[in-house]
């Protein structure tokens, strides 16, 4: 740790230094200016509103737009918003990912997108986020319980994915982005098409992805106890493939806006072939080796359909939006049938399932919201209500989870009290009634079974019909104070999460795990409360922000490990059962950010959390991918050039330190150092800025586990020395 520390001030010293006088000569060199004429675009306009919203809202909001994005771009969305302090995903691959946010994820961080919730099979460390990044133009990130706003599911925060500005009046034009990344041989392009007259308007895109097989910098892994090679550092079978659609269109007036969103996200990825199923060796290694582009088994495909409208309009002093949305997550996974436990050794002919689909899920959901926004004096009070639907059929022949329907409804009123220019209030409250209906199932092949000493074969029942009905009132309230250049902030709140399917009824082996899992229909509706605090410093050469945390869940829902052994399939997996303990939490993330010069600046971002149970059979523990403290050192070094616009140079050395405190089966946690560098600039091109971005992530190949990646049990490290090149070609043609 002290010699890499060394190693890297003693680089940015250096490097300041020759910056210093480069910037000097620079600025003693006469030059000739020309005056320029630049429109003030939309992203100018959000930064402003998103700045004004940390000042006078008390949740943690942290907001990055589009060329954040650019400029970290990773494998998914939730990849590239990493360099977040607090903000960490759980990895399937290279190509997807989900969110984790202070520690928390799955069903206790919901994603919005165009105001509505995602609704995938967010429940599995398997399942990725069905969500196309070049689509996405500002995210909002809140850390910390947004029940209120939200409903069930928003216990430890939510990623809100922010419409797209509207095509200027009276324009027609669009963008092509390239992207290439070396570690995975990937290749990719997204092509964006809009226009607009004065009031009626379309945006339109098309992205694609094709990436073979990552690499890894390691030539064997241990898949428990058995060493798995690998040829040419290659993981295999875990290429994919992506095709995404997007069109949003409508019409927008003073007072009147409708806009109707189309999406289809289609993904085809492969498992990494030695850690799925019941048996690692069992791989055909010559047949993955032939290719490092072929998808073959196990793999998985999903599609995933929204389509919504967003309506606003007003009325006097009221602001009324409605929206109504369908989507509709389509996925399946393929293996190679092996028969385990009592299954036949040979798969029946008249099954109602392909003898390669492993599993399917099939999930409609339909959704309609309403909120009127007024003002009454200096209050600013929103009122509203929303309605979720959903209906998850199964498929395949291997059985996790029954199908269910699911229904969810509530209210909510929030008010924020200007009381002066340096005082804001925040209260809200909230009321949430949910559903969940269980359908039966039994397995399609029969077990022996012993009663009174005479054994008989029975089709074992998996899941039996059961409801389950929830309830819950949430509330939060806040305060910001904003003296100068100082902010103050504080808000304390409740929140609340319906058990979801598999937490209830789940009653099988989950082979991406090698364990058996039993769900318990017997669990309550987990309950959270959190203060969050925020110090924030704004001067023109130097800016720092403190936001520490405190979190207590009476009744947080975690998967234990038993004793116990299954009898009936697999190779005698350990069962896993879901349980419910006291939980205790606490933690903070700080940012600063120094400028040496106009155009040389240097940050830190440092995170740190911390969890114990406080009662259950894991008393004295932590709960399950509890990110460990990590810190983020950053350079930065934007020169002025003259015939390119904001360029940029920046690298940055993040310290992950080791992680000890963990909850079996998962494993302690070595630390790690890993550098990265990006550069690029906006290119003058007449009308038209072409940017290029170049990174280099984990520069010097280093070998590291992260302890939040979904393959971490096995031994596997992070993905190896990855360049990652990207291009965005715009173009307009005014009318």
């Amino acid at each position: 740790m002290k010699n890499a520390l060394s190693m890297y001030w003693r680089f940015c010293f250096l490097l300041i230094s020759l910056l210093i006088t480069a910037e000097v000569v620079s600025q003693n060199q006469p030059s000739e200016k020309k005056p320029e004429t630049e429109e003030l675009d939309e992203v100018l306009i959000s930064n402003n509103t998103a700045q004004k919203s940390k000042k006078e809202e008390s949740l943690n909001v942290e907001t990055v737009n589009n060329s954040f994005i650019q400029r970290n771009l990773g494998g998914s969305l939730m990849q590239s918003l990493q360099k977040l302090p607090g903000v960490k995903t759980i990895s399937i691959g290279s190509g997807g990912s989900k969110p984790l946010i202070r520690g928390l994820s799955f069903n206790q961080v919901i994603v919005v997108e165009n105001g509505l919730k995602h609704e995938g099979q967010q429940w599995g460390a398997d399942h990725g986020l069905e969500i196309d990044q070049y689509a996405v133009n500002r995210v909002e990130i809140i850390k910390g319980p947004s029940s209120f706003i939200y409903g069930s599911d928003a216990v430890g925060g939510a990623i809100n994915i922010k419409p797209l500005p509207l095509p200027l009046q009276n324009t027609f034009g669009g963008s092509v982005d390239l992207i290439g990344k070396s570690n995975n041989a990937q290749f990719g392009s997204s092509i964006n098409l809009f226009g607009r007259n004065k009031n009626w308007f379309f945006d339109s895109r098309v992205t694609t992805m094709d990436y073979g097989d990552y690499r890894v910098p390691t030539d064997v892994v241990h898949v428990y106890s058995y060493a798995v090679p690998l040829y040419k550092n290659h993981l295999r079978n875990t290429a994919g493939k992506e095709l995404d659609f997007h069109l949003s269109t409508g019409y927008s007036g003073e007072r009147f806006k409708s806009v109707f969103y189309f999406s289809n996200v289609h993904t085809k990825s492969g498992f990494f072939a030695n850690a799925h199923g019941l048996e690692p060796r069992n791989v055909d290694l010559e047949l993955h080796d032939k290719s490092s582009r072929d998808i073959l088994m196990p793999y998985q495909q999903v599609n995933h359909l929204k389509v919504s409208n967003t309506t606003s309009f007003q009325l006097g002093n009221h602001a009324f939006e409605t929206q109504i949305g369908f989507q509709n997550n389509f996925r399946r996974e393929y293996s190679h049938y092996v028969n385990h436990g009592y299954m036949p050794p040979i798969y029946p002919e008249d099954m109602y399932a392909p003898q390669d689909l492993e599993r399917q899920y099939d999930k409609d959901v339909w959704s309609f919201s309403a909120k009127d926004e007024f003002r009454i004096q200096n209050h600013q009070i929103t009122v509203g209500s929303n309605v979720i639907f959903q209906q998850n059929e199964i498929g395949g022949w291997s059985f996790l989870i029954p199908s269910f329907t699911q229904f969810n409804a509530g209210l909510f009123a929030y008010d924020k009290i200007e009381l002066n220019e340096k005082w804001f209030l925040n209260g809200a409250v909230r009321y949430d009634y949910g559903k969940i209906k269980m359908k039966s199932y039994y397995d399609w092949f029969q077990s022996p079974v012993s009663e009174n000493n005479q054994t008989e074969l029975e089709y074992l029942q998996r899941s039996q019909d059961l409801t389950k009905t929830f309830d819950s009132f949430t509330w939060s309230i806040g305060a910001n104070y904003n003296p100068g250049k100082l902010s103050l902030k504080a808000n304390l709140g409740s929140s609340f999460r319906m058990p979801i399917a598999k937490e209830l009824a789940s009653n099988g082996v989950n082979y991406h795990y090698f364990r058996f899992e039993k769900g318990n229909p017997n669990l309550d509706a987990e309950r959270s409360y959190q203060l969050d605090l925020g110090v924030e410093w704004n001067q023109q050469n130097f800016s720092f922000q403190l936001t520490p945390f405190v979190n207590y869940f009476p009744n947080f829902i975690y998967l234990n490990p038993t004793s116990a052994h299954d009898i009936y399939y697999g190779a005698g997996n350990q069962v896993f059962e879901y349980e419910q303990s006291k939980v205790f939490r606490y933690g903070a993330e700080f940012q600063t950010r120094y400028y040496f010069l106009k155009s040389l600046s240097a940050e830190i971002g440092a995170e740190y959390l911390y969890s114990e149970q406080k009662s259950g059979s894991k008393k004295g523990y932590t709960i399950p991918f509890s990110p460990p403290p990590s810190v983020l050192f950053g350079l930065n070094y934007e020169p002025q050039i003259s015939f390119l616009k904001e360029p940029y140079f920046s690298v940055d050395y993040r310290f992950t330190a080791q992680q000890n405190n963990i909850v079996p089966p998962e494993k302690k946690t070595a630390e790690s150092h890993v550098f990265n560098v990006a550069f690029g600039s906006k290119i003058k091109t007449g009308k038209q800025d072409i940017s290029l971005n170049i990174q280099i992530q984990n520069l010097f190949n280093t070998r590291y586990l992260n302890h939040t990646s979904f393959y971490r049990l096995i031994e596997l490290p992070e993905a190896g020395r990855n360049i990652i090149v990207s291009m965005k070609i715009p173009f307009s043609i005014s009318r």
